[in-house]
């Protein structure tokens, strides 16, 4: 088939290489966000797509806007009239699209969704699957209609989340489980193999967009669902607390083992240094700080950290 592609971040990148790599199609086009501006000195990058596609010679649009009436909106009905494509699988492009548009092609547009639709429709599944403590989730291509997430299945591959998996990770292994799964749906389109089916009315669950004020922790929580908030913000916005006035990142926790049952009681949130360890007492069992991040500096192991700071001891972190 010939195929019009919309997507932003890296992820997205990675489905797109394996629909190129496949021969039973064309990527006539590629449809991405704008450049956006990264780092400190606020230069503007391309999107992993765009430069995907400008490696490997294929065109590449990035209109602001997608609504007809205005100049970007306009422009791509002009574009994809006359590359005419057959579908337009979607992963993670960042923008609605227009209902005008979703009829533009026979097979409209295929969206990949790291979930096992109807659970956790919308903007942050993969980290809302984690926080809700969910030990299975998955990858489905759905073609798009006007709601959110809603529009009929066409097909789903299921993937184990681990006590261990961050966002990262299991984004990493949804990425290259759905890369196959897009390229196989786009060869069952072709063949006719594949019957879109509605999706269930029953355990629909959403997955609002996680906002850096999400994830300060709250001590006052319990250890295990601390645990699996901090997990699903990293590697972003990354998890993180108040010492005193300062800000500082975690970056990863552990269970400190059955010696942390002999630990005076302290209130959540409060730091209790042991040799070269760093405890924090929870609303319930206490949890250690392996990785830690003090303003300016990187990511650290955390006894570099308490060997420097041995005064946070007995601090209430908030």
């Amino acid at each position: 088939m010939r195929l019009v592609f919309a997507g932003t971040p890296t992820p997205a990148a990675h489905v797109l290489a394996a629909l190129a790599a496949n021969p039973r199609h064309e990527i006539a086009a590629v449809i991405t966000r704008p450049d956006a501006r990264r780092g400190r000195g606020r230069t503007l990058h391309p999107s992993a797509c765009k430069q995907f596609a400008l490696e490997h010679g294929i065109d590449v649009f990035t209109p602001q806007m997608l609504a007809a009436g205005t100049d970007d909106g306009d422009e791509i009905r002009r574009v994809l009239a006359g590359l005419e494509p057959d579908c337009l699988p979607v992963v993670a492009y960042g923008a609605l699209i227009p209902e005008d548009l979703l009829a533009i092609a026979p097979h409209g547009w295929v969206n990949l969704h790291f979930s096992l639709l109807p659970r956790w429709r919308g903007a942050a599944p993969v980290q809302s699957a984690i926080a809700a403590g969910d030990t299975t989730t998955g990858a489905t291509t759905f073609r798009i209609d006007k709601g959110l997430d809603t529009g009929p299945i066409l097909a789903a591959q299921p993937c184990p989340i681990t006590g261990t998996d961050t966002a990262g990770s299991l984004l990493g292994k949804l990425a290259d489980c759905g890369a196959e799964l897009l390229s196989s749906t786009m060869d069952g389109l072709a063949d006719g193999r594949i019957v879109a089916q509605p999706q269930p009315a029953e355990g629909v669950t959403h997955a609002g967009k996680i906002t850096t004020a999400d994830a300060r922790i709250d001590w006052s929580a319990p250890a295990t669902t601390i645990d699996r908030m901090l997990r699903a913000v990293t590697p972003a916005p990354g998890a993180w607390t108040m010492a005193g006035d300062r800000r500082i990142k975690i970056g990863r926790l552990t269970d400190p083992g059955p010696e942390s049952a002999d630990t005076p009681q302290r209130q959540p949130g409060q730091v209790i240094i042991d040799g070269m360890r760093l405890i924090v007492a929870t609303g319930t069992t206490p949890v250690e700080i392996t990785r830690i991040q003090p303003p300016g500096k990187p990511m650290m192991d955390a006894d570099a950290f308490v060997n420097g700071n041995r005064d946070i001891d007995g601090m209430v972190l908030q």
